[in-house]
């Protein structure tokens, strides 16, 4: 039996102002090629997973806290317990708008590396409006600032 521990699960730290652990795929220690699973902490007052999107489906399973979701043209308030379906190729951005962790599971499929991550850590994700398109009015602003 494989086990991943997210306790002993280092992860990274992101620009953003988000830690990602991978519990299935990425370094974790269960791999599938069906689909990779990650829990992810953003800070509290706009800790984020930045406007991108992705070949895969995905959802986010907000585990504890208050974010806005952002999908296409759309913009959300999202809370404890709720879960966003992210159709393949649909641009999408979280934020933490509360005091506290917003805490979250995602799951997408099929498995494998998505751009974002690395473009996020080397300053180069899309820009809102610019080279993707925009995000929904009075929405959070993308955090694309370099590490």
């Amino acid at each position: 039996m494989i086990i991943a521990d997210l306790n002993k699960i280092a992860g990274r730290k992101y620009p953003a102002r988000r830690w990602t652990r991978n519990l299935v795929g990425g370094a974790s220690p269960i791999q599938a090629k069906n689909f990779s699973m990650g829990y992810v902490v953003l800070e509290p007052n706009g800790g984020q997973v930045p406007w991108h999107n992705q070949e895969q489906e995905e959802v986010y399973f907000v585990v504890e806290g208050t974010g806005e979701m952002c999908l296409g043209e759309e913009r959300q308030t999202v809370t404890t317990g709720q879960a966003a379906f992210i159709p393949s190729k649909v641009f999408h951005q979280i934020t933490n708008i509360g005091a506290t962790p917003l805490k979250m599971i995602y799951v997408y499929g099929p498995a494998g590396d998505v751009a974002h991550w690395k473009q996020e850590l080397e300053g180069t994700l899309p820009k809102a409006g610019v080279e993707a398109p925009p995000l929904p009015a009075g929405a959070q602003p993308q955090c694309t600032r370099k590490p």
